[in-house]
Formats: C-alpha cells, structure tokens, sequence
C-alpha cells in the first residue's frame, strides 16, 4: 500500500523542474550540448583509452598457450629481450606440460610495396611444424611460411594497400624489402593495428632468423607453454618457477601476460594516463557548464522559490526541484553524446583499424559518471535556494 500510495503521489507530482528548464527552449538546447559535449569528450577519451588496451593484447589473446616465459627486461611486446631456448627443454620436464614452443617477434621496417613508404610492423616468427595462433587464416597457410622468405600479411594494416591484398587474394605473391632483404607477401590473414605497430607479419622461425641474422636460434622471445587436459595453468606455472632456474626469465599465466602487455601502457607510457586524464577534464567540464546552467536557472526563479518558502514549503521540497532537473540534464544529455560518439568510434575504427567500439560497460560507467557530475553541480546551485529569504523577496 505504501509503495502504491508513493507511486500515485509521484505520478501526480507537477514536474516543475521540467517546466522550469523547458521554460526557455534556446537555453534548455544549449544546456543540453553542454551535457552531451562533456559526454563525448568522455566516452571518446575512454574509447580511445579501451582501444589502447585492447589492440595491445590482440596478438596475445589468439596465441595458443597457457603459460608464458619471457626475459626479465622485455617491456611489451615490440621489445621483448631473449632468453636461453633450453629454458623450454627444460619445461618439459614438469607434469602437465605438453608442449614448449619458442616465438620470435619484433618491429620491423616495411616497404609499402604499393607506395613506397615505410612503415612499422611486428613480425613474428614460430615453427610452422607447431601451430601456435588460433588463427585459422593463419594455420591453413603453413606451408606457405616454409619458404623462404615468405611472410603472411596482415590485410588490415593501416596504410593503402587495396592492391596487394587483391592480388595475393587472386594467388599472386608481391615482392617488396624488409630490412634492405627481398621477402615474398604469400598469403593474407587478419589481425589489425596497435598503437605500437601499423599492422602484422607472419613467418617461419627461419625466415625470421634469416631477416635477424644477428640473433641467434637459441635466444628466443616469448616461451609458449600449452598444457594438457585437465591442468591448471597457475598450479603448473608455481611448479615451473620452482624448478627453472630464477635469474634470466619470467613465467606468467595467459591473464598475467595480458595485464602485462596491458600495464607497460598504463603504467610506463604516458599515452594511457593522458586518456585518463581527458576522461576526467569531460567530467570536469560537464560539472561546471551544468553548475552554469542550474544556477542561471536558480537565480531566473528565485522569487518563486521564495514563494514556496513563504507557502510553508521547505528547503528539501526547494532542493527537489534543482535536482530534477539535474537528472533531466544528465539523461537527456547523455543521449546525443552516446548516438554521436558511436558514430565517431564506427570512423575511427574505420580509419585507423584500431579495435574501438562502444561497450554497455563503458556506456554504464558513463551514465553512471554523468548522473554524478549533474547532481555535484545541482548540490553547488542548491545553496542560493537554501538561502532564499522570503522577506528579502518582496
């Protein structure tokens, strides 16, 4: 009865808040773009900082393995530093283990064959007898990579390359340089860009080691460690820290490789930090312009909110009022933020192949932000209505 007698007196409520902020359309419209301008500059910002983070770990997240070994110096994946290759012999020695594959990988300096311009690619290097991606692109092609100096090409490198990707698509190789060495594009795959690398290249072991001659077999990049059936990757990865000798390498499960990758972004770069920075200037803007807003709008009525005080209505009814509209101001404007920047993410995303897209998380975490940004900015202009002095009035 309690709830039914609530709704009821709700329903009956006078919406003064929306009266008052539709009173004037040209002021409510342009408080509204302030609102959504606050919130596209933040979902943007996170977009952009989600976008960061996911095309870091794109390639770590198709690898195969449970268990990684890396060198104690690697700092992401465009500078891994080696270990000892016996490291992963001696990996098999532990229960669980079913198999230990090197991988080499590193930035290499691409001739456009259809430009001419350079670019920044990872290539990575594996034994084609062992498939390590859950790629099927990828593993259909293996023999292909047998050749010599045959890559497989990452079709959604950024850069013009609507020729090359046809004619390797149609079975006819192109011929372009790595390094000032001749190599052969003999196939195609799908992978897209980071903010460390235009795109991807695929290889023999051989190959790569013919291309970096001067690193050698038994030094490889990243330790990859599938397990059987059954085993836990954590459980075995304590087993293999006891066992492996401690100095030289690192071993980490898949979700510690990821966070990882993920951290050296956040943490030693100041690219992630400067996202998160403009998330919070968004925030920031949204809780002055709607401060602007409600205080204009308190100060256009305060005769009337004196009124109500002399009528014997109290400040928390007053309060009500700013905080109405408030939320009015956060939902409506979170609406046009949201189609816009949905929008821009489907170009950029477009443009730049980068793995950005609008998340019902990411959405959340904003409307949630906005919600607080308007009611911190209605607590601010309450203060002139508590204030509000009948006598004073009139």
């Amino acid at each position: 009865m309690l709830n039914l007698k609530f709704i009821q007196n709700l329903t009956r409520r006078t919406p003064l808040g929306w009266l008052q902020l539709t009173q004037h359309k040209g002021r409510f419209a342009v408080a509204i773009s302030g609102v959504a301008f606050a919130d596209l500059l933040m979902l943007m910002q996170l977009g952009f900082q989600g976008a960061l983070f996911d095309s870091a770990v794109v390639l770590h997240s198709k690898l195969k393995a449970d268990i990684f070994i890396i060198s104690p110096q690697a700092l992401n994946i465009g500078a891994m530093s080696t270990f000892p290759r016996r490291r992963l012999y001696q990996a098999m020695d532990i229960t669980g283990v079913e198999s230990a594959e090197p991988m080499y990988v590193s930035l290499v300096t691409w001739k456009n064959p259809q430009t001419r311009d350079k670019k920044t690619l990872l290539i990575v290097g594996f034994n084609p007898n062992q498939p390590i991606f859950n790629l099927p692109e990828v593993n259909s092609q293996l023999d292909k990579i047998k050749q010599s100096d045959t890559l497989l090409f990452d079709r959604k490198t950024i850069g013009t390359y609507d020729k090359v990707v046809e004619s390797v698509a149609r079975g006819k190789p192109i011929t372009t340089e790595i390094d000032r060495r001749t190599i052969s594009v003999n196939g195609l795959f799908s992978i897209g860009s980071s903010f460390s690398a235009d795109g991807h290249l695929m290889t023999s072991e051989d190959n790569y080691l013919r291309l970096f001659s001067r690193q050698s077999q038994s030094n490889i990049n990243v330790g990859l460690i599938t397990l059987k059936p059954g085993y836990d990757p954590q459980q075995v990865a304590e087993q293999l820290k006891s066992y492996l000798p401690k100095e030289g390498i690192r071993i980490l499960t898949k979700k510690e490789y990821i966070a990882f990758e993920q951290g050296y972004w956040q943490q030693q770069t100041p690219i992630g930090p400067i996202f998160s920075l403009g998330a919070i200037m968004g925030f920031v803007v949204g809780i002055i312009i709607v401060y602007q807003v409600l205080s204009t709008d308190v100060n256009a009525h305060l005769k009337e909110y004196a009124t109500f005080k002399a009528m014997g209505y109290g400040n928390t009814y007053l309060l009500g009022i700013v905080f109405e509209e408030a939320l009015i101001l956060a939902i409506v404007g979170f609406i046009p933020g949201l189609i816009v920047s949905i929008g821009l993410y489907s170009i950029v995303g477009g443009a730049t192949n980068l793995p950005i897209a609008m998340t019902m998380v990411r959405a959340t975490q904003v409307l949630i932000g906005t919600l607080i940004m308007c009611m911190l900015s209605g607590a601010v202009a309450t203060s002139k209505v508590q204030a509000a002095d009948p006598a004073d009035m009139f």
